[in-house]
């Protein structure tokens, strides 16, 4: 056991219980260690392991500080020990470093491993040019509208994930098929995360609760969303004391001992891109400021930039719509459950279509409800063929209704069409729902719900029908809660810790010494109490501890020895280089 452990098992041993769990959390402790005691728990802080483990979360001016630490315990030319009281007390609370400032042998050995962190001035962010601050402007119009896309299609259908979290390439290629700028997806599902607008359970990437509110958000209201989770969720290395960030060309440094930085830096610095917060040649635009300070974001400089939102929209004979500009985002999330948009651009169309409309009466819309919307957004009312397309799918649809039969539990499907019931009960596409005909309608064993989105996969008019004989309406894939973070609780361990602290940390220490050294079966230079009050030391190959009492051979003198633990002042393992003592007998 290593003598290095002891003075960092009483620090953790005094440290209060938010030190302890902040320790142990930075360290990636697991929440079920078996360690019985804070000596325990140092031992394994100073693992060669544990301590690789931590090097690399280190931030620049952490890593400096203890490189100096490090450089001058072992006799280097790296200036005084520690660094600012700030940098000290970090590296104290990390373990890193002594309460006195002086790093552990363990540490010593990792870090003079490292390369020495480098000298970085401060520098000034640059004002981005007005030409700058309009490209800046218009990738964050671009890339939160790309997003918005995203998140429609997420909320209809799961997307699936690579292990690495990256879209798939099939789901890639469909995004590309839509005209969604597919170089930029994997950011913006970053930053959709970090915002909580999305789920990636099962490798597969859903819309949350807070993603489907996201999306009826004004332009601007959304980019504020994104930069301020974006800023939230920035590696302490980044952050300054004031909540901001610190300037972008110093990124790159500030996590000198991670290998995998780099690539991470990289990558935080393409969704400050994307987000507009980042203008050419690492620039500033105005609307950045705020943010990067850690203030509350400033829109209005961006606003002026961004295209007008329009809440108006021609519809057409052809059953197409054309909005002279974005349309505002509730209206046109409203509207792309009932119609399928074409393009994307300052002025967006969209198609209605039987199955579009059929889509929209599904999700609880009416025929009403429909011709009412239309109505308010269109600047040249609502065309014969549009009007004919709703009310002639309003009047098909539910014409098949699914629901549960209250006594055997089986699904039922009935209509008042005969024909269309046994088109169903032969459709080669219905088979796996094993459909059995009588007189009066279909049955299946297969769930209610599971029959109602087969039928309507395959374009049959089914409305599911309630125990009370109403129709309901059935969400798919229903918007998942966003996740909040569980929070890691020590709690358990730092009690039972806490239950095996005595009040006397030498003996403690002292027994553990002991075992130690009867396991290992080592020779131990022994400083006993003698009654007159005087001490001697032994050479003792420890055999046995156990009733108070610490068993040997005496290597001097060549017998068997047995010694009362309380009478041991001191023990600690041979050194082969130096003399014997001198034996007496006790």
């Amino acid at each position: 056991m290593s003598t290095h452990a002891r003075p960092l098992a009483v620090w953790l041993a005094a440290a209060s219980d938010s030190q302890l769990a902040a320790l142990f959390e930075a360290n990636g402790v697991r929440t079920d260690p078996s360690w019985s005691d804070f000596f325990d728990a140092a031992e394994a802080l100073l693992d060669p392991a544990s301590i690789e483990r931590m090097l690399p979360r280190l931030t620049l001016s952490e890593a400096t500080a203890l490189r100096r630490a490090v450089d001058h315990a072992a006799g280097g030319t790296g200036g005084p020990a520690g660094g600012s009281t700030g940098e000290s007390s970090s590296l104290i609370a990390l373990a890193l470093l002594r309460p006195d400032g002086i790093p552990s042998p363990p540490v010593v050995d990792a870090v003079m491993n490292r390369p020495v962190p480098p000298s970085v001035s401060a520098a000034a962010t640059a004002p981005a040019s007005e030409i700058a601050e309009a490209h800046a402007a218009e990738r964050a119009f671009t890339s939160v509208a790309a997003l918005a896309d995203l998140l429609m299609m997420a909320r209809e259908t799961p997307l699936a994930l690579l292990t690495s979290g990256n879209l798939a390439a099939g789901e890639k290629r469909r995004l590309a098929d839509a005209g969604l700028p597919v170089d930029i997806m994997d950011a913006l599902i970053a930053l959709a995360d970090d915002a909580a607008l999305v789920t990636t359970a099962h490798r597969q990437l859903r819309t949350t609760s807070l993603g489907d509110t996201w999306l009826r958000l004004t332009a601007s209201e959304r980019w504020t969303r994104l930069a301020d989770a974006f800023r939230r969720a920035l590696p302490r290395g980044l952050r300054t004391a004031s909540g901001g960030w610190l300037s972008v060309p110093l990124w790159e440094h500030q996590h000198p001992w991670d290998p995998s930085w780099p690539e991470r830096c990289a990558a935080l610095r393409d969704r400050a891109r994307i987000l507009g917060l980042i203008a050419e040649g690492d620039s500033e635009p105005a609307w950045a400021v705020p943010i990067r300070e850690g203030h509350a974001p400033e829109v209005a400089t961006l606003q002026r930039l961004l295209p007008a939102e329009v809440d108006r929209l021609f519809l057409q004979n052809d059953l197409s719509a054309i909005a002279p500009g974005p349309l505002s985002p509730a209206l046109d999330v409203r509207l792309r459950a009932i119609a399928v948009r074409e393009s994307a651009a300052q002025a967006s169309s969209y198609r209605f279509t039987a199955e579009s409309v059929s889509h929209a009466l599904a999700s609880g819309e009416t025929a009403a409800s429909i011709l009412d919307f239309l109505a308010q957004l269109s600047l040249t009312g609502i065309p014969q063929p549009l009007e004919y397309l709703v009310t002639q799918t309003a009047q098909r649809h539910g014409l098949v209704r699914v629901f549960a039969e209250a006594d055997s539990g089986r699904t039922r499907v009935s209509s008042t069409d005969a024909t269309l019931l046994d088109a169903m009960g032969v459709d080669q596409s219905l088979r796996p729902l094993g459909l059995s005909r009588d007189a009066t309608g279909l049955t299946s064993r297969v769930g209610r719900d599971t029959v109602y989105w087969a039928l309507t996969d395959a374009r049959y008019p089914a409305t599911i029908v309630g125990a009370d004989g109403q129709p309901e309406v059935v969400d798919r894939n229903p918007a998942p809660a966003a996740e909040e973070a569980s929070a890691v609780s020590y709690d358990a361990l730092i009690a039972r810790l806490r239950a095996h602290q005595g009040p006397d940390a030498d003996a403690a220490w002292l027994d553990r010494e002991l075992e130690a050294a009867v396991r290992a079966k080592a020779v131990l230079l022994v400083e006993v109490g003698m009654p007159d009050g005087s001490t001697r030391e032994l050479l003792l190959e420890a055999s046995g501890l156990g009733g108070g009492r610490l068993r040997g051979r005496d290597r001097a003198a060549d017998v068997e020895r047995t010694l009362p633990v309380r009478s041991i002042r001191s023990a600690r393992v041979f050194d082969p280089s130096l003399p014997p003592p001198t034996t007496a007998s006790p």
